[in-house]
Formats: structure tokens, sequence, C-alpha cells
């Protein structure tokens, strides 16, 4: 075999370990999402039964604004994050007994649901669809 070929295999190698050591990991985190807890549902399961749930009380223009408030999301991660989102604020529109789904609960779940550092991404989406983030302080922090 030549030089060529050799160095070749040997860069494709690494290419698919590495390939499937990061499919592995992502894979490894939705199975752990996926085991139920103490109580018999695991995350996912409580996440989809929040949305469940609350899916009567959200209209078409709350709908529209969680679209928007997700936009920035790279389009391959957009549903995962807009269920996690979704799941959210069902959960806390259930433990305020809402009637309906308001702009603040939106907010509200949207900055809970966000992991912290994807908060300065998700202020300036605020920021663009000209809402006040001052009332929300407490819960960037």
């Amino acid at each position: 075999m030549s030089g060529w070929f050799i160095t070749f295999i040997v860069f494709w190698s690494i290419f698919l370990f590495t390939m499937f050591a990061i499919g592995g990991y992502f894979m490894f985190r939705k199975f752990l999402k996926r085991l139920p807890k103490e109580d018999g549902k695991s995350i996912l399961d409580w996440q989809e039964y929040y949305i469940k749930e609350t899916i009567h009380l959200w209209n078409d223009e709350q709908k529209k604004l969680l679209n928007e408030l997700v936009a920035p999301v790279p389009e391959l991660f957009r549903d995962v994050a807009k269920e996690k989102i979704a799941g959210k604020i069902g959960e806390l529109a259930l433990a305020e007994k809402a009637d309906s789904m308001t702009e603040d609960l939106i907010i509200r779940g949207y900055i809970i649901a966000t992991p912290k550092r994807d908060h300065k991404w998700l202020i300036k989406t605020l920021e663009k669809k000209n809402i006040d983030i001052k009332p929300y302080q407490s819960l960037l922090a």
C-alpha cells in the first residue's frame, strides 16, 4: 500500500470515530431524558403532558410569537427548542391556573427554558421584538 492511501485510511478512521462519538453523545443525552424519574415519568413525558394539557390555551398570535422567539435557534434544533419552551410555558400556565396564554407567560417560560449560556441571544431577540425585559431581570440573573 502506498503512503497516501494509509494516510487517507488513518484520517478517515479518525473522522468516523469523531462523528460516531458526537452522534453517540447526543443520543445518550436523549436517552437520559427518556429515563423515568422517581414519579415514573421522564422529562420528555412531562413536557408532552404540559403541552397536551395547555394546547387549547394557545391562539394563532401566541403561536406566531413563540415561532419568532425560537427563530434564532438553528433550524436543525428549532423543533426541539420549541417543544421544550412550550412545555415550560405549559407548566407555568397549569401552575398558575391560567385561562389563556398571555405574553407574560410566554416570555417567562421562554426565559426559564432557555439555558443561561444563551441568555445573551435571548435578550437580543426580546429587544428586537421591542419587549421590555426589566420585569424579567430576576429570571435572567
